[in-house]
């Protein structure tokens, strides 16, 4: 049987008066890696951002496990273990590799495994453990999508949301991105990702759902949406 991790039920939010997400409702099931795929401004960063309680629900639900958190602050859902690594990357650009991993485990359940987990981290990412004392801003962009990457992993996520992983870097790093989520979910973290490059998202999903105009048009496995006619001539160019 599925255990259900998140749960989201009707969920409407936006910005001000601008309506954004309209009566949306997703699952995703423990130890899963599911795709929220859909073109630009369909409202897929907005999603994660209410997710994490960065933007106020205005109704609807979202339950994690037998919890509702949609009337959570953000750091009260951090704690949780829903872990959110934004578009954009955002690592301190002035602090080390180092401080910034340390900074994704200030909670108290992650401050207690902090040495196991930088072990964790660094045998993951060897390139981060060459580059600890480097500050964020001298990395190129691939490293700091690692860097941002291991911060999250520091935070000893029960389910990890990747908002645009694979954004602006070379067709290799990508690659090397993709691999890395793989390698994160077979160990048994629920994955949650929006990702442009829907062909390497869906190759690696358990499930998928596609959101237009901020709701859901379309979900199943992530082969029946690669096989759907539509999304074949809309984001596969087929």
């Amino acid at each position: 049987m599925n255990m259900k991790l998140l749960s989201i039920k009707n969920l409407n939010s936006g910005y001000g008066d601008v309506k954004i997400i309209k009566n949306l409702s997703l699952e995703v099931n423990k130890g899963e890696v599911v795709s929220i795929v859909g073109a630009n401004g369909a409202g897929k960063t907005t999603l994660l951002k209410t997710i994490s309680g960065l933007i106020p629900a205005t109704s609807g639900e979202i339950w994690f496990e037998d919890q509702r958190i949609d009337n959570l602050p953000p750091h009260k859902i951090t704690e949780l273990g829903i872990i959110h690594v934004p578009e954009g990357r955002r690592v301190f650009p002035f602090f080390t590799v180092y401080e910034n991993l340390l900074i994704g485990s200030t909670m108290p359940r992650a401050q207690k495994e902090r040495k196991k987990n930088l072990e964790y981290v660094f045998n993951l990412l060897p390139r981060l453990a060459e580059r600890k004392n480097q500050v964020g801003s001298t990395l190129s962009g691939g490293e700091q999508q690692m860097l941002a990457i291991g911060r999250a992993l520091m935070g000893m996520p029960r389910i990890l949301m990747l908002d645009e992983p694979s954004l602006g870097l070379s067709p290799l790093l990508v690659q090397t991105i993709f691999e890395l989520i793989s390698t994160i979910a077979k160990e048994g973290i629920t994955v949650l990702l929006v990702e442009q490059n829907v062909r390497q998202a869906l190759k690696l999903s358990d499930r998928a759902y596609v959101l237009e105009n901020g709701s859901i048009s379309l979900e199943g496995t992530a082969e029946e949406i690669s096989n759907n006619p539509d999304v074949k001539k809309a984001y596969l160019g087929l």
